[in-house]
């Protein structure tokens, strides 16, 4: 494809598809901003950048982005390509694939070079796991986030979820130990520029709440650490709906955005069940409006583990995501 052909093609894929626990209030001092540079679009090429703000999500607001687990059938250059021709323009690349890719293309430049090619930005990227829970698998999990964290430097990514996976029977002292492991993660992360965000779990016994996540991190007390919220872990599981005041202005670092089904029974529920937003029992549009009086800009990143959609046409489902996701955000 020529490069009047790719921008003429990225600037016609990005029109609208729409026509419109123990919480310590004052412990933290990190200073907490809304996201600049997702505000300002900075992996689009030149020609593209206005037509940000008519694709998906207003510039400077809040933006549909694809999370790479909705494509797990396809590879990296597959789904990134269906993301972009479907107008997305925010990514949340799984690192396994990207590495993959690296490895065949020679090194994370190509990678970066595709992202840039594409008009994407990595508003996130996908995961590690058992950094903050105490366990025999949290030193194994500090050696994968070594490379993780400059693969995702090396592809112009600034944050990783991190999300909590625990299943074991934790005491008072575990959650200390907890905070001093993520401080010790965020030291890690730091030299490379990229910002761990703990994720709470539903199924998760260490955080598996909006309340619990929020301690934690207040407690570690650390710029590297901060918090993110799925929504389908938020709706299904022990949260509040009230639990999202206690989000501060600025505070909340991403968003996964996927919707509650009404069956099976939530205590059968696992992440393939997990719908699209609209789809389900989830009061989105509130929590959005929630979201936004909280100053929460940047990516509602879409991420299911439905088998059948995750081998359907990387474009389709963005497509499909766009027009779920749209109306809700703007």
């Amino acid at each position: 494809m020529s490069e009047l052909n790719r921008r003429d093609f990225l600037a016609l894929a990005a029109l609208p598809l729409v026509p419109q626990a123990r919480l310590k209030p004052d412990a933290v001092q990190v200073e907490v901003t809304p996201d600049a540079a997702l505000q300002r679009g900075q992996a689009a090429p030149a020609a593209s950048r206005s037509s940000l703000r008519q694709g998906s999500g207003a510039q400077g607001g809040l933006q549909v982005c694809m999370h790479q687990a909705s494509s797990e059938g396809f590879d990296f250059r597959a789904a990134m390509e269906g993301y972009a021709k479907a107008g997305v323009r925010l990514v949340e690349p799984n690192l396994l694939k990207v590495r993959e890719f690296a490895q065949k293309q020679g090194g994370p430049a190509a990678a970066k070079r595709l992202l840039d090619d594409l008009g994407l930005r990595p508003a996130s990227n996908s995961n590690q796991l058992f950094l903050m829970e105490p366990g025999e698998t949290r030193l194994k999990s500090l050696e994968e986030l070594k490379w993780k964290v400059e693969l995702i430097q090396a592809i112009g990514g600034d944050r990783l979820v991190t999300p909590s996976a625990g299943t074991g029977n934790y005491t008072e002292d575990d959650f200390k130990r907890g905070v001093d492991h993520m401080r010790e993660a965020a030291e890690i992360a730091r030299p490379f520029g990229v910002t761990l965000m703990l994720e709470f779990a539903r199924t998760s016994r260490f955080a598996g709440s909006l309340a619990t996540a929020l301690t934690l991190v207040r407690d570690t007390n650390h710029p590297n650490y901060r918090v993110m919220m799925d929504t389908y872990h938020f709706w299904g599981g022990i949260s509040k709906f009230e639990d999202l005041e206690l989000l501060r202005a600025g505070e909340l670092h991403h968003l996964h955005f996927e919707d509650v089904p009404a069956s099976p029974f939530r205590e059968l529920q696992g992440q393939p069940h997990r719908v699209f937003p609209g789809e389900g029992i989830a009061p989105l549009r509130r929590i959005i409006e929630v979201l936004k009086a909280k100053k929460y800009t940047g990516a509602v990143s879409f991420e299911t583990f439905n088998p059948q959609i995750q081998k359907t046409d990387p474009y389709e489902v963005a497509m499909r995501a766009r027009k779920a996701i749209e109306p809700l955000i703007t």
